[in-house]
C-alpha cells in the first residue's frame, strides 16, 4: 500500500494568499496576481491556511554549485486549481528570484550542463515541450517541437544530446477493434494490470527517446524501446530519476520492469538496462537480481554505476540496498550489507569518491555519506526532521527538509559537521503568525519487552492542568515510518490545532528500526502491530492531561485497516473511529486489488490456498469484517472512487456493516479522488468532516 513517496505530485498557487518573499526576475511576462499573505485572525492553523502554503519540489543545484532552481506550487482555493512556478536562490541563501509567472505549470527544471540555461517543461505552446531560459528568468523560448508532447527530459553531460520520455500507443482499445462503434463506452480486458493505483491503463507506454540537442529546434528522436510494451519510468510513481546518461553521453541507463499483465502483477523484479547509443544495443545489467533495481547513477569519472536494489521478488518493502558496479569488470557489490537501514536518493560527489544518500533512522530521515574506497558509511545530519533530498554544491550539501512543524524548505549542510543553514523560507509569513504544538519523542515498552518510538504532539497553548481528548494515529504503508513528515492531509499540527493530543507510534512493521522490526508485519497484520498501537496509547493515557473517556483512533490505508481491526477488538476503549481507504475484507481485497505481489507477500497468498498456513491465518484471524459483531463505537469511513489499490467497495462495505448493526456512521466518498485527496476544496472538506466527526463524539 505504500510507495509514495517516493514521488512528487504536481501542485500549485493560491489566488487569495501570497507565495514567497521572492523578488521578481527581469523580463518575465506576468500572468498571475498573487496578493500578500493576509494578517490572520488567530494563531491557530485552519484547513484553509494549511492549503494556502506553498509546496516546494524539484530542486536542482547549478553546475557551478552556486544556485538552486526549484518549483513552488500554490492552490487557488476558490478556483479549486493549482499553479506552479520556478524560482532560484543562491546556495549561500539570500532573496529568492521568481523565474516564471504563467498560467501554465512549469516542471522538470534542469540546468544545462554549461550552466548558461535552465531547461524546463511547459504546455504554453499547447502541448508539453522543452523550454529554456537564462538563469535570471529572461529569454524564455521553446526548444522542442515534438508531436504529442513529452513527459520528462535530461541533457547529456556532453550537451550534444537530450533524452526525453513520451507516451507511445501500442495497445488497442475497443474503438480500434470495432471502428464502426465510435460511441461505444466500454473496455475489453484480457489480462491483469488494466488498472494501477489511481488510473486505468490508457493503451500507451512511457518510452525513452534520444535525439540531438539544438537550443532552437529539438526534433523527434529514436525510441530506444521501440515496440516494447513496458514503461520507463515505471508507472505510476517513477520519474526522470530512473533514467541517466553516462558522463561521456554514449550510454543511457534506465529502470524498467519488462513484464506485462499477470506476470507484472505478481512480480517486483525491475532491472537496470544499459542502452548503447552508437549501435542501438541494450543489455540487462542487473539480470539475475530479483527485486526492485532502480535509479541508476553513473560516477562522474564514468567508471562506476550505482543504484538502489531490493533483494526479494514480490517484496515491495524490502531493505533498499546501495549497489555499485565496476563498469570495466562488471563486478557488483552491496555497499550497505553491514548497514541495517535503507539507502535512497543516491548522488555521487564530484570526485567520484563518495555517494550521498538519505536514510531513515529512528523516525527521522538523515543525510549519509558512503566512502567508496573505505567501504564505510557516515551519518551527516542529526535532528528532529526529514531530509527529502541531498545534492552536492561545491563544499556544501543542499537538501529539501521538512518536519511535523515545518513544510518543505531548502537547507545548506556542512558535510564535515552536519551544521545546517536554512536558505529558503517559502511560508515564513504564515508560520510567523501561527503557534504550533510541541512534538515530543517517547519510548514505550511493548508486550514483548522491546522499545517502540512514539511521537506525541500536543495542542498549541497546551495546558497540563486540563484534560484533552486524545487520538491514536495509525500509520499506513504498511511499512512507512512515522517520521518527521509534513502532510497536507494527515497533518499532526492540524490535528493538534483542534485541541487534540496525538499519539503516533512507530509500531511493528516500519523501517528505520532494523530489518527484523520492519518485517514483523507481513503475514501478521492483526498481531504485534496491533499490540504496539495499544501499548502506545495506554502509556500516554496514563498522563493526567489525557481524558481516558475521550479517546479516538484514526488512520488511512493500512492505518484504515488498523482502525477497522481495532474497532472489532475495542471493548469500549475508543469512543470514535475514522478509517480512510482501509482494507475491510481480505478475501474481497485479494481479487480486486491490482499489484498482486503486495497481497501475496503481506497476506501470505490467496484465500483458496488451503495448504498455506500463513494465508489461512490471515484470512481467518485478521480480516476486520469477521469482527463487526463487536463494533461498539461511531465510525467515519472515507474513500476515493479512483482508489484501485484498495477499491472504494471496501469502505462501502464497512459503512454498510456499521449501519446494519446500528452503529452511528458516516461515509465520506470522493468520486474523483484516489488513495489520496489532492484537490483543494476536497482537502478542506476532508478536514472539516474529519474534525466535525471527532468533535461530535470526543468533545
Amino acid at each position: 500500500m505504500k510507495k509514495l513517496a517516493l514521488f512528487t505530485l504536481p501542485l500549485l498557487m493560491v489566488g487569495l494568499m501570497a507565495c514567497t518573499t521572492a523578488t521578481k526576475a527581469p523580463k518575465v511576462e506576468k500572468k498571475n496576481f498573487v496578493p500578500e499573505v493576509p494578517k490572520l485572525t488567530s494563531d491557530i492553523m485552519t484547513p484553509e491556511v494549511l492549503w494556502s502554503f506553498g509546496r516546494m519540489s524539484e530542486a536542482e543545484v547549478s553546475p557551478d554549485g552556486k544556485s538552486v532552481v526549484y518549483a513552488v506550487t500554490y492552490f487557488n482555493i476558490p478556483e479549486n486549481k493549482s499553479y506552479r512556478d520556478l524560482y532560484s536562490v543562491s546556495t549561500d541563501g539570500g532573496t529568492p528570484v521568481q523565474l516564471t509567472d504563467t498560467p501554465e505549470k512549469e516542471f522538470n527544471p534542469q540546468w544545462r550542463p554549461d550552466g548558461k540555461k535552465i531547461g524546463y517543461l511547459s504546455s504554453k505552446s499547447g502541448s508539453v515541450q522543452l523550454w529554456e531560459m537564462n538563469p535570471d528568468g529572461s529569454g524564455q523560448h521553446q526548444v522542442s517541437h515534438i508531436d504529442g508532447g513529452i513527459i520528462g527530459f535530461k541533457y547529456a553531460p556532453t550537451q550534444d544530446r537530450i533524452l526525453y520520455v513520451q507516451n507511445v500507443k501500442l495497445d488497442k482499445s475497443v474503438h480500434d477493434l470495432f471502428p464502426d462503434l465510435p460511441k461505444a463506452n466500454a473496455r475489453l480486458e484480457t489480462d491483469l494490470m488494466y488498472v494501477h493505483w489511481d488510473q486505468w491503463h490508457d493503451y500507451t507506454y512511457q518510452h525513452v527517446f534520444v535525439t540531438d540537442y539544438n537550443e532552437n529546434n529539438v526534433v523527434a528522436g529514436t525510441d530506444i524501446m521501440k515496440g516494447e510494451r513496458f514503461d520507463t519510468p515505471m508507472k505510476p510513481f517513477g520519474g526522470i530519476e530512473q533514467i541517466n546518461f553516462s558522463p561521456d553521453g554514449k550510454k543511457i541507463a534506465y529502470t524498467c520492469k519488462k513484464k506485462v499483465g499477470r506476470a507484472y502483477a505478481l512480480s517486483t523484479n525491475s532491472d537496470i538496462y544499459l542502452y548503447d547509443i552508437a549501435n542501438g544495443e541494450t543489455i540487462n545489467y542487473t539480470k539475475g537480481m530479483m527485486g526492485y533495481d532502480i535509479n541508476p547513477v553513473f560516477s562522474p569519472d564514468g567508471k562506476k554505476l550505482a543504484w538502489e536494489s531490493m533483494e526479494h521478488d514480490g517484496y515491495e518493502s524490502d531493505k533498499n540496498r546501495l549497489f555499485i558496479a565496476d563498469l570495466a569488470t562488471g563486478d557488483k557489490m552491496d555497499y550497505s550489507k553491514n548497514f541495517d537501514q535503507n539507502a535512497n536518493g543516491l548522488v555521487w560527489s564530484a570526485d567520484s569518491k563518495k555517494i550521498y544518500f538519505i536514510s531513515d533512522f529512528h523516525a527521522t530521515d538523515e543525510m549519509y555519506a558512503l566512502d567508496v574506497a573505505a567501504d564505510s558509511i557516515t551519518r551527516i545530519t542529526d535532528g528532529v526532521h526529514n531530509y527529502q533530498s541531498v545534492m552536492p554544491a561545491g563544499d556544501k550539501l543542499i537538501g529539501q527538509r521538512v518536519s511535523m512543524s515545518h513544510p518543505a524548505d531548502l537547507y545548506s549542510v556542512n558535510p564535515a559537521d552536519g551544521k545546517e543553514t536554512q536558505i529558503t523560507a517559502i511560508n515564513k509569513k504564515y508560520l510567523d503568525q501561527l503557534t504550533f504544538g510541541k512534538v515530543e519523542k517517547r519510548w514505550v515498552k511493548t508486550v514483548d519487552n522491546k522499545k517502540e518510538l512514539v511521537w506525541v504532539i500536543y495542542p498549541p497553548h497546551f495546558d497540563p492542568n486540563k484534560k484533552y481528548p486524545t487520538l491514536l494515529y495509525c500509520e499506513g504503508g504498511p511499512q512507512s515510518t512515522v517520521s518527521q513528515f509534513w502532510s497536507y492531509r494527515w497533518n499532526f499540527q492540524m490535528m493538534a490545532a483542534n485541541d487534540y493530543i496525538i499519539v503516533a507510534p512507530n509500531r511493528r512493521g516500519l523501517p528505520g528500526f532494523g530489518t527484523k522490526w520492519n518485517e514483523e508485519i507481513s503475514g501478521d497484520y492483526g498481531g504485534l502491530a496491533m499490540d504496539d498501537y495499544m501499548s502506545a496509547i495506554k502509556d500516554v493515557a496514563k498522563e493526567p492531561y489525557v481524558d481516558n473517556n475521550r479517546l479516538g483512533a484514526v488512520g488511512a490505508s493500512f492505518g484504515g485497516y488498523s482502525v477497522y481491526y481495532l474497532a472489532g477488538h475495542n471493548n469500549g476503549y475508543f469512543k470514535a473511529f475514522i478509517a480512510h481507504d482501509g482494507i475491510f475484507n481480505f478475501e474481497a481485497m485479494y481479487t480486486t486489488t491490482e499489484e498482486m505481489w503486495f497481497v501475496n507477500w503481506d497476506l501470505g497468498g490467496s484465500y483458496w490456498d488451503f495448504k498455506n498456513p500463513v494465508a489461512m491465518k490471515s484470512y481467518a484471524k485478521f480480516s476486520p469484517h469477521k469482527y463487526v459483531q463487536n463494533w461498539d463505537a461511531p465510525i467515519l469511513v472515507i474513500h476515493g472512487g479512483h482508489d484501485y489499490r484498495i477499491p472504494y467497495t471496501q469502505g462501502e462495505a464497512a459503512f454498510n456493516a456499521a449501519r446494519l448493526r446500528g452503529i452511528p456512521a458516516e461515509f465520506l466518498y470522493f468520486p474523483e479522488e484516489s488513495h489520496w485527496v489532492l484537490q483543494a476544496q476536497d482537502g478542506i472538506l476532508w478536514q472539516r468532516v474529519f474534525f466535525n466527526w471527532l468533535d461530535k463524539y470526543l468533545k
